[in-house]
């Protein structure tokens, strides 16, 4: 009778535990839904951590993960999803780790995993990410590679966000690209080729006169050139 009255008790307990997880799972669902609506991202990001914790799974610890990112929290995107590289990890996973460790200066981690998205499926903004980490870490030829490909494949829609400047700004990936193939060229060698470099400059600078990398760069090899002259 005892054993039968604390089966009961424990069953009763499990259905209650259960109950409760499913009503949290429900609040917090609705919760998300709310703070997205409102545009509260904080709010939206507090909702996430919570459903992980009474549901986890990757899919949510990847969204959490990317929201993160997209604020420029990389360090906490890392902590949420890792570092390390997995044969099951999905696109945006992989996405995720690239941005993110490349923001925190981890150049050479970053650009594994850009090379993984590239080996799935090469587009000339993965291009033009590669390129730069290569150019970055002194690998020329791999750096002129990814720019040709991804000025044969690039469209006049395609945009690039740079950073550099206060506020954020886009330009032309074509321009963008360009932009790279200037500073590759130039690289390889800086007296015979600066003024090849300064024309495909130029030629960035025609499709946006206000690309500000651009514009820097253009100014910086003008200033060589007056002081070789």
């Amino acid at each position: 009778m005892k054993k039968l009255i604390l089966l009961v008790v424990v069953m009763s307990s499990l259905s209650i535990t259960a109950q409760t997880k499913t009503e949290l799972q429900k609040h917090f669902e609705g919760y998300y839904k709310q703070m997205k609506k409102q545009g509260d991202i904080q709010g939206v990001i507090n909702a996430m951590t919570h459903l992980d914790v009474i549901a986890p799974t990757q899919a949510r610890k990847d969204t959490l993960a990317y929201i993160y990112v997209s604020e420029g929290r990389n360090m906490e995107a890392l902590n949420t999803i890792g570092i390390e590289k997995s044969g099951t990890d999905s696109d945006l996973n992989t996405e995720i780790k690239a941005i993110a460790l490349n923001a925190l200066g981890e150049r050479a981690r970053a650009l594994e995993f850009y090379k993984v998205l590239y080996a799935k499926k090469p587009t000339p903004s993965i291009a033009y990410e590669i390129a730069d980490l290569m150019l970055q870490t002194g690998d020329l030829a791999g750096a002129k590679e990814k720019v040709e490909y991804g000025l044969a494949n690039v469209t006049d829609e395609m945009r690039r966000t740079y950073y550099e400047t206060q506020q954020p700004y886009q330009t032309s990936l074509k321009a963008g690209l360009l932009y790279l193939k200037a500073i590759v060229t130039y690289s390889e060698d800086k007296d015979a080729n600066q003024e090849i470099a300064l024309a495909t400059l130029n030629r960035a600078l025609a499709i946006d006169p206000n690309f500000n990398m651009a514009k820097i760069s253009k100014e910086a090899l003008l200033t060589r050139k007056k002081g070789t002259d």
